[in-house]
């Protein structure tokens, strides 16, 4: 008898994401590939060759993995990187044409509205009438302000077009600077500062929450409880305090590369990119005044399972 299983895929700058669920919402399959898309991009806008391989290998096995759990209802988007990207559209329909799979370029607002609808589920049984759930990807990143309940209502986003793969590659950062990384926190300030000006976030000081998504807030999270190695699972809905992180953010700045490729909780594929990641998360939780954050496993793919189980009913 056939299924009626459900998948997301999200392709993003620097990993692309599959979930794969049964009708009422168990978890089936989860897996996350380094296909690093955005690898080389800065340099003229233009995936590299290696990318596009790696990008289409990646989905040659989730299409196989769609096959072997019998999906019936899929949907699979592109973001930052395929944006940016002059040829992002050919790379979409290489990935029709060699696996059948159909892939949706999204907006921001998009993404920020999937990664919401996803992170959300771990706070709508915290008393908080409103939440901030920022996402840092490979090549954006996205704060959003909403209420804090089931279909939340967005009420105010921007989309950064700064995440830890084009910031490594525009600020020099792989390694520590501290006249690179002050370039690179000035940018973001200047994005948090508009943020707090037209979300008028003051008035909502008090009742809100702050979510941290992506595998920067999942890592930290392990860092900052002194977990190893790095299981994604685990630093899931986990509240964590600045006092902490500051501490953790500022031994990785003291890291080399070769420190952190051989770090369990960070890795060979995350270690060219693990210092921006962390500007860039400890200057938005320091602007929005943020005392303890909850990191959130549950992003964009959940989201989109969401949707396609509401079309389903």
């Amino acid at each position: 008898m056939p299924t009626n299983n459900l998948a997301a895929i999200d392709t993003g700058t620097n990993s692309t994401r599959m979930l794969i669920t049964s009708p009422d919402g168990k978890i089936l399959y989860r897996d996350a590939i380094s296909t690093r898309m955005g690898e080389g991009l800065s340099a003229n806008n233009f995936f590299t060759p290696e990318a596009i391989k790696r990008g289409l290998d990646c989905f040659a096995k989730f299409a196989a993995t769609m096959k072997e759990y019998e999906v019936k209802k899929y949907w699979a988007v592109a973001t930052a990187a395929c944006r940016m990207s002059n040829n992002g559209a050919d790379f979409i329909k290489q990935i029709k044409e060699q696996t059948g799979i159909n892939v949706d370029i999204i907006s921001p607002l998009e993404e920020a509205r999937l990664n919401l609808n996803g992170a959300i589920l771990n706070t709508i049984n915290r008393p908080y009438k409103y939440v901030i759930v920022f996402d840092i990807g490979g090549g954006s990143t996205e704060i959003s302000l909403a209420t804090n309940e089931p279909n939340a209502k967005i009420l105010h986003t921007i989309s950064i077009p700064l995440g830890a793969r084009n910031s490594a590659d525009k600020f020099s950062l792989v390694e520590y600077s501290e006249p690179n990384a002050d370039n690179l926190r000035k940018e973001i300030q200047n994005y948090t500062k508009d943020f707090i000006q037209k979300s008028e976030l003051d008035k909502y000081r008090g009742s809100l929450c702050v979510l941290a998504t992506s595998s920067t807030a999942l890592r930290l999270a392990h860092l900052c409880n002194g977990w190893s190695p790095y299981i994604r699972e685990k630093g899931d809905n986990v509240v964590v305090s600045a006092n902490s992180l500051d501490k953790v953010i500022k031994e990785t700045y003291q890291t080399n590369l070769s420190q952190r490729e051989q770090n369990p909780c960070i890795g060979k594929n995350r270690a060219p990119i693990f210092i921006p990641a962390c500007i860039i998360f400890e200057q938005i939780y320091k602007d929005l005044g943020a005392t303890e954050i909850i990191t959130s496993l549950k992003a964009a793919v959940e989201g989109m399972i969401m949707e396609l189980k509401n079309a389903a009913n």
